[in-house]
């Protein structure tokens, strides 16, 4: 299952109070199921009002990585495999490392 679904499982059982935060539900012994702990905090999410099972957004860099950048640096390892990131960052324009 995908965290997704297991978000959604853990909603419903809430909205129909079958799960509450200290209860461990019986399908959390599968191997892929999400941590106690996880589940415990996905509870108090929805018990406070969250209703996305989806993942927020996050602040932070945004990615770069476009199809048109992925196929120019594709192109210009393929043609020279010894190209060093100095050069692809000048090439595509993207930043290397940490800007400061």
């Amino acid at each position: 299952m995908e965290k997704i679904e297991f978000r959604t499982v853990i909603k419903h059982l809430h909205m129909k109070e079958k799960l509450m935060p200290k209860s461990k539900p019986s399908w959390i012994m599968f191997t892929s199921a999400p941590a106690f702990a996880t589940v415990y905090n996905w509870v108090n999410e929805f018990k406070h009002g969250r209703t996305s099972t989806c993942d927020a957004l996050r602040s932070g860099r945004s990615i770069l990585a476009t199809p048109e950048i992925i196929d120019k640096i594709y192109d210009i390892v393929l043609t020279d495999q010894r190209v060093k990131m100095r050069e692809l960052v000048e090439v595509t324009g993207i930043s290397h490392g940490i800007s400061q």
